[in-house]
């Protein structure tokens, strides 16, 4: 085997391994409570990953048995997946910039205001279709409920990093009284957001259908991109390398195989 097939093969096998990172990142962001009620969101980093595998391991094969025609189809579909990835990693940049979080004095959580997350993702989440069918499952995870199991005081609550905020509980600008995690009573200003009137101790109602909850869930996706957005962009620029080198490599090769013929 040539020595820039050689070279090739073993990029391709460093690249195989940059997958996994990928694929790991979308399996903890379809993990998430959150991302189980946003389904287009679960799974593109896993279908990257499992694309970017399938790439790799096309390209090692080509490489170690020196079909060089596997070879030129391995690096236009190399080339159309980095710049797919470039596409996905800018657009998860510039939809997760903006945030809306802002700090609470003397709680461990923060909150977060719907205006100020990008439209793009905001205007998706929050339309009146997507976030009916989403509503209805974070109601179903009991994501909420559960919350009364885990902190007993308001201490303990708000020491507590809640997630997502804003759906469990009213706005602290409301002034209501803590009962338990999903009970509060006597606001003492109930005026001071519009979601202080949506606010309902039902547990099938709670603050479902507050800006809070959607803002908060905006917050907690923004969080959660941004951590596999850092992933996503060192497989790419790992990914790029070894391409780069793969075309000079299977450049090179081209002479070789061309005086091999001649003799």
């Amino acid at each position: 085997m040539a020595v820039s097939n050689n070279l090739t093969a073993i990029l391709n096998f460093i690249a195989l391994i940059c997958s996994v990172p990928i694929i790991a990142a979308g399996i903890w962001l379809a993990s998430k409570p959150d991302n189980e009620c946003i389904t287009w969101l679960r799974w593109p980093v896993v279908f990257i990953g499992i694309l970017s595998l399938l790439v790799s391991l096309l390209g090692f094969v080509g490489a170690y048995w020196n079909k060089q025609s596997l070879l030129a189809l391995y690096l236009w579909v190399m080339a159309i997946l980095i710049i797919l990835l470039l596409v996905f990693v800018v657009l998860a940049y510039v939809s997760t910039s903006p945030t809306g979080e802002y700090g609470v004095p003397g709680r461990a959580y923060s909150e977060y205001r719907l205006d100020g997350f990008s439209p793009l993702l905001r205007n998706h989440i929050t339309s009146s279709e997507n976030w009916g069918k989403i509503r209805a499952c974070l109601a179903a995870t009991q994501v909420c409920p559960k919350l009364s199991q885990e902190y007993i005081s308001a201490e303990q609550f708000f020491a507590g990093h809640i997630s997502p905020s804003g759906c469990c509980k009213p706005p602290t600008i409301c002034g209501y009284q803590y009962v338990n995690p999903i009970m509060w009573i006597n606001p003492v200003n109930p005026v001071g957001d519009a979601d202080c009137s949506i606010w309902n101790n039902n547990p099938t109602q709670l603050c479902y259908n507050c800006d809070s909850c959607k803002a908060g869930l905006l917050g907690n996706l923004r969080m959660e991109w941004r951590k596999a957005n850092v992933i996503l962009i060192v497989v790419v620029v790992v990914l790029l390398c070894v391409y780069l080198i793969a075309c000079s490599a299977f450049r090179n090769a081209q002479p070789q195989e061309l005086f091999q013929r001649d003799k």
